[in-house]
């Protein structure tokens, strides 16, 4: 038998262009079939099928308008003033549900974290920052200081001006608004009580701590948990993980996602005999370089997974293993040595010196961001993901 030569392969499977009331669980299944058929390859056990979460919640149905935003902030402060605090600067993710927020409020204090938002989109850099002799950690800066220190500065990649931006959003929507920047979750007490706090990863601390000083304060993941005049809802992750729509609605992270990814896992071993493990994806989990960007801007990388996902991956470094173990030896009396070593590794590596510099994340996290680089974000119309090899290693 030949030696296997290929290891972990990341395929991109087209599928039709999936509107809402589709049966995702077949649309995904037979799309996956149809592809092995017409490009010859076969599927196999712990093969991974990724679906990103944007054309489940298109089949879902599951979106909400900017009246139901305002309609649901409306019912949570009445008429006082609302701080909005640390928003991701975003036309895709945020502008839209901002909109809504302001269709619902009469004053707005927007409060933008600074030198950057929470997923590393740069209002100024931190040289500006630097060179403006401003302490991020404590200063807190109005609208007219920051011009006076900054300026007008637009994206670097989008060109736009998201302070001017969003200030103009809420205005057009028939809403007062004060921009402030700060850091620190606890200035914005200083001009209101009432909060919705917009940070992502950081959602539950900065609530703890406002709540903590008496704020009545909301998340965006407790802005439409319950259906709207669309339908759509997210109990979990309420407007966390949106997407824009249209200029007035936005289509909301899939929700009850476990059905569909146990009935791909069914579907397919009743159709093939083969037992393969199924993820819903949206973002992935790392960060550009140059723009600085954390591409994360969805509250998890998987919404929902089979079980066989659970965990993270358990590897030997094999650079170290011929470095240190085995520097001794090389050619097939090496190869083999590794292989025997990893034969007979422990179950557990945590903290074992041939684990070091593997990848300590979950595997849900490192399969998601793979999907998400092979799908891309725009027109390459493969929204699901087929990774085969995955739980291979040397000695397979």
């Amino acid at each position: 038998m030949a030696e296997r030569l290929v290891g972990t392969v990341s395929r991109g499977i087209r599928a039709p262009i999936i509107k809402q009331g589709d049966d995702i669980v077949e649309v995904v299944v037979s799309s996956v079939i149809n592809a092995s058929n017409s490009a010859g390859f076969e599927l196999n056990d712990k093969d991974v099928i990724a679906i990103t979460e944007a054309v489940v919640a298109r089949a879902q149905g599951n979106y909400c308008s900017t009246e139901d935003i305002a309609n649901d902030v409306k019912s949570k402060f009445g008429d006082g003033t609302v701080g909005i605090i640390f928003p991701i600067l975003s036309r895709n993710r945020f502008a839209i549900c901002l909109r809504g927020m302001a269709k619902g409020l009469k004053k707005i204090v927007l409060m933008f974290s600074y030198p950057s938002d929470e997923v590393g989109n740069h209002l100024i850099s931190l040289d500006q920052v630097d060179e403006s002799g401003v302490n991020p950690y404590i200063d807190v800066l109005s609208e007219q200081k920051y011009r006076e220190l900054f300026g007008y500065k637009k994206h670097e990649f989008t060109g736009v001006d998201y302070v001017e931006y969003y200030k103009n959003l809420i205005t057009e929507c028939g809403a007062e608004v004060e921009i402030i920047f700060a850091n620190d979750c606890k200035a914005i007490l200083n001009y209101t009580s009432n909060v919705i706090n917009c940070d992502i990863h950081t959602r539950a601390r900065t609530k703890r701590i406002l709540k903590s000083k008496g704020a009545n304060v909301y998340s965006l993941d407790d802005i439409m948990t319950v259906p709207g005049s669309m339908g759509g809802c997210n109990a979990q992750y309420g407007l966390l993980g949106s997407n824009k729509a249209t200029e007035d609605t936005v289509k909301l992270f899939p929700d009850n996602c476990q059905p569909v990814v146990d009935g791909i896992q069914a579907k397919i071993k009743e159709l093939t005999g083969k037992n393969v493990e199924v993820m819903i994806y949206g973002d992935g989990a790392f960060k550009d370089p140059v723009g600085k960007i954390w591409e994360l801007a969805d509250p998890v990388v998987s919404p929902a997974y089979t079980a066989g996902l659970v965990g993270q991956p358990n590897e030997v470094k094999l650079k170290y293993l011929a470095d240190n173990n085995f520097a001794h030896l090389k050619g097939d009396e090496l190869k083999q040595a590794i292989k025997d070593f990893i034969k007979n590794k422990e179950s557990d590596l945590v903290g074992n010196m041939v684990s070091q510099g593997t990848t300590p994340r979950r595997l849900t996290d490192l399969i998601g961001s793979l999907c998400d680089l092979t799908s891309g974000s725009g027109d390459k119309g493969t929204p699901i993901v087929l990774v085969q090899g995955y739980f291979d290693n040397y000695t397979a």
